[in-house]
């Protein structure tokens, strides 16, 4: 019997993998990948390794997850080392316990390899801290999109009145469901946000304001998909840091040309 890695792949730059799920790629006999991994990370498979596509994109799912298990399954019986590569990390949002409990019924051999989850990695390249000793104790990871389009039966309430950050996947197509949600809710108009567009990248783009106007300003913008959504007061803190870290580079800068 062979062995299936399900391996979180991080957010987005390839240099964020663990160590563990890079020698794992470098090992395997098949790795099946989505849509959002780093293609550099699949440079470092083996050249006799198959590589599957299971992409899905929104609304368009070139594969079931049906499909994706029953593969997993297949070669994991045909003493493969098989790898899941998945995009930010396999039990975050990642259908990553659908397919272990796929493995265990059929009784394949199976590891979980953690992955840095983009709800934590794409504020951070932002210089918004997911947590803050006075603006942010807490924090919730919360899906902006539910089987059947809109998360209605999501608890806003309760993600309004007693978490300081939210940090939400996938919610993009329903930003002005969600931030209407949570004014409704009790959340302060006012309420800081942040749209991190492929967050990790070399096209990161990061887009900042309030529940009241942020979705004018996405539409200004043109931000699109992949994105995380950051709320609460420690957007506060990357706004600030940024403007810091522009001001005392032009500074440098300008001193630089006085010496000249």
């Amino acid at each position: 019997m062979g062995k299936v890695y399900l391996i979180g792949a991080g957010p987005g730059d390839p240099d964020l993998i663990t160590v563990k799920a890079l020698k794992a790629i470098q090992h395997a006999d098949v790795i099946l990948y989505d849509r959002l991994v780093n293609p550099e990370l699949l440079k470092e498979a083996k050249p006799e390794a198959d590589l599957i596509y299971c992409g899905k994109l929104p609304k368009l799912h070139l594969m079931k997850q049906e499909t994706i298990n029953h593969l997993l399954v297949k070669y994991g019986k045909k003493k493969k080392f098989v790898v899941r590569l998945k995009g930010g990390d396999p039990f975050v949002f990642g259908r990553g316990a659908e397919e272990a409990e796929a493995l265990a019924k059929s009784g394949v051999a199976y590891e979980v390899v953690p992955g840095i989850t983009s709800g934590i990695a794409a504020p951070a390249y932002a210089d918004i801290p997911i947590t803050h000793r006075e603006l942010g104790r807490s924090f919730a990871v919360v899906t902006g999109h539910c089987k059947n389009g809109e998360p209605s039966d999501i608890q806003w309430e309760y993600l309004a009145k007693s978490v300081d950050t939210l940090a939400i996947y996938m919610g993009m197509s329903n930003l002005p469901f969600i931030t209407e949600q949570l004014i409704k809710c009790g959340k302060s108009s006012q309420t800081p946000i942040a749209i991190i567009q492929e967050g990790t990248t070399p096209n990161q783009k990061v887009v900042t304001g309030t529940l009241q106007n942020i979705v004018h300003l996405v539409e200004q913008h043109q931000v699109k998909n992949p994105a995380m959504i950051v709320i609460g007061e420690v957007v506060k803190v990357g706004e600030k840091l940024q403007y810091l870290k522009d001001r005392f580079q032009d500074q440098e800068t300008i001193a630089t040309l006085k010496a000249f």
